[in-house]
């Protein structure tokens, strides 16, 4: 490894008035690969900010201090398209970092910027595709990829422009087991390319082999940091008391279904020979599931065959083009389902619209009961931020926000896109152990998800679509 291409020098970083980062100093080696792990909120991801520029050229925050430099220069000192072309950016939510609607244009859309000719930007695009193995990913609208492609897409976008140093973000968030050695593989070349490379990021397991060292944070300081060998020794008790999730691989140890098999008559809540089309194309068809009163169901399966759709469908957010869905015996249509069950979304931005986090609690109960908010934010680790806005959250916050919003909402019925996208091992067995309660209390839960660790933590068993 060479010379160090990053460095933070006692860093302190506030956010309305919160501070984020104390006291950080860190540095990184040309061509290391560098975990930055820890709980929800620690301020991982306030570091990755730090280094593509986001802090403080669009941040600006109520406190900064202290420097941070790329190769020897300031990044304070410097213009974003210039730091763009020195470090490349993967956001924990992909969907923030694209222009266009489709595939092939977003792609190509960092050398389109730097005015590269038109017969260098197909040749180059076409080296890529082929290198990352993304001939799935092009010719595509992005609306019809799911949150897996679109983070190998995002992945691909900036790696078209070369960047000296990669920064990621929670890249394994929305990905299956398939996807995850994907994206492994493609950090991987990247490494041996010599490229440096930050990953913030809870899911292990698939990583922790690649990894230099890991900068372990705690409440906005750098607590520890390991080389990568005595970082991998750590044992899983060690792990969970750090609040870390397991780096070793995990297997599903529930019951898995398939969704071709006949349906259940004594399920209460049933999923009927199920189909949904969406521009002439169906996503899935004849599809079959069910679940009883007090059942926590995990639904599993590749990127892209129709997860999420089949929770909006549910929810009465997508209309079935055949099948039915039944509940106590009684088909149920989609306006009635609105009404019946509640839905986490993958993407959790879409359903904040407080101008706090006790506001935004408030507008799914009846009674505006302050107790209930309260009690029900103190579970989910989040009272002493009852008066921050909800988008001022990090992502593992915003994911425990909505599901508190979800239990305030007092729905019988569950449905949850990837609800432990962004959590720590803390608040992934704290989610887990309220969504226990709450099937104890006679809910439905349905949950999507490629979180095995989280999977083995709640679920009675799995779906699986094919």
């Amino acid at each position: 490894m060479g010379n160090n291409i990053i460095e933070i020098k006692n860093v302190t970083f506030a956010y309305q008035k919160d501070k984020i980062l104390k006291n950080v100093s860190l540095s990184v080696k040309e061509g290391s690969c560098i975990l930055l792990c820890g709980e929800s909120g620690c301020g991982k991801t306030s570091i990755t900010k730090l280094i593509n520029g986001l802090i403080p050229h669009f941040i600006a925050g109520e406190q900064f201090e202290g420097q941070v430099l790329i190769n020897g220069e300031k990044i304070a000192n410097k213009k974003m398209y210039q730091l763009a072309k020195q470090v490349g950016s993967v956001f924990q939510n992909p969907k923030s970092q694209f222009f266009y609607m489709d595939s092939d244009s977003e792609l190509t859309f960092a050398l389109e910027n730097q005015g590269v000719p038109g017969e260098k930007i197909a040749e180059k695009a076409d080296f890529v595709v082929k290198q990352l193995e993304i001939e799935d990913l092009v010719h595509r609208n992005l609306f019809t990829m799911s949150g897996g492609e679109k983070q190998l897409l995002a992945f691909a976008s900036i790696y078209i422009s070369n960047p000296q140093i990669y920064v990621l973000d929670e890249p394994s968030s929305n990905l299956d087991i398939t996807a995850m050695e994907r994206i492994r593989k493609q950090i991987q070349l990247i490494c041996q390319q010599g490229k440096t490379v930050i990953i913030a990021e809870h899911r292990l397991s698939y990583l922790a082999d690649l990894v230099d060292y890991a900068i372990y944070l705690k409440d906005g300081k750098i607590s520890r940091i390991f080389t990568g060998e005595a970082f991998r020794g750590l044992s899983k008790d060690r792990l969970s008391a750090m609040g870390l999730r397991n780096t070793e691989k995990v297997n599903i140890a529930c019951k898995v279904q398939s969704t071709k098999q006949e349906i259940l008559k004594h399920w209460d809540l049933q999923i009927k020979e199920l189909c949904v089309k969406k521009g002439g194309k169906t996503i899935f068809s004849h599809l079959n599931l069910g679940l009883n009163e007090g059942e926590i169901v995990g639904i599993i399966g590749h990127n892209g065959v129709g997860k999420s759709t089949l929770l909006r469908c549910l929810c009465g957010l997508e209309k079935e083009s055949a099948g039915e869905i039944i509940l106590y015996g009684k088909r149920i249509r989609p306006k009635e389902r609105t009404k019946k069950i509640y839905m986490v979304m993958q993407d959790v931005n879409h359903q904040l619209f407080g101008e706090s986090v006790g506001e935004e609690c408030k507008m799914l109960i009846e009674d505006d009961s302050e107790r209930d908010i309260e009690t029900v934010l103190k579970e989910f680790d989040l009272l002493e931020e009852k008066e921050r806005h909800p988008l001022s959250l990090s992502g593992g916050q915003k994911q425990r926000l909505v599901l508190a919003t979800a239990v305030l909402g007092k729905r019988k019925i569950l449905a949850l896109d990837e609800p432990t996208s962004g959590l720590d091992y803390g608040h992934m067995t704290e989610v887990s152990r309220r969504l226990r309660m709450l099937a104890e209390q006679g809910y439905m839960i349905l949950i999507v998800t490629h979180d095995i660790e989280f999977i083995n933590d709640s679920c009675d068993r799995c779906f699986i679509i094919e």
